[in-house]
């Protein structure tokens, strides 16, 4: 059987296709968004190290935003969870930019 040969580009353009968009599925540490791989950057709570008080009347689990411009100035919006010991744990950050300066 013959395959035509507009049939055949089309195969090969899906494969390609398919092979692409899966290389981009890898197992990488994600900073933004919410992951356990989030590292503190300037103007984070915890940025150089965990600090010095802890949360002791915050139920544990409980969120506490948090909000800052980076060196970029960016808007940079972080989540925080309470752990059992009063300390925090970053658990999200979202980037807000502002391409017409709105605010």
């Amino acid at each position: 059987m013959k395959i035509p040969l507009p049939a055949m580009s089309l195969a090969i353009l899906s494969t390609i296709l398919l092979a692409s968009s899966l290389s981009g599925c890898t197992a990488t540490a994600v900073t933004v968004g919410y992951s356990p791989y989030l590292e503190p950057i300037p103007g984070s709570i915890t940025y150089g190290g965990r600090p010095r008080t802890r949360l002791r009347k915050a139920p544990v689990g409980s969120i506490v935003p948090h909000q800052f411009n980076d060196r970029a100035g960016r808007s940079v919006y972080e989540t925080y969870v309470v752990e059992p010991d009063g300390s925090l744990r970053l658990v999200g950050r979202r980037y807000r930019y502002d391409f017409f300066d709105f605010d």
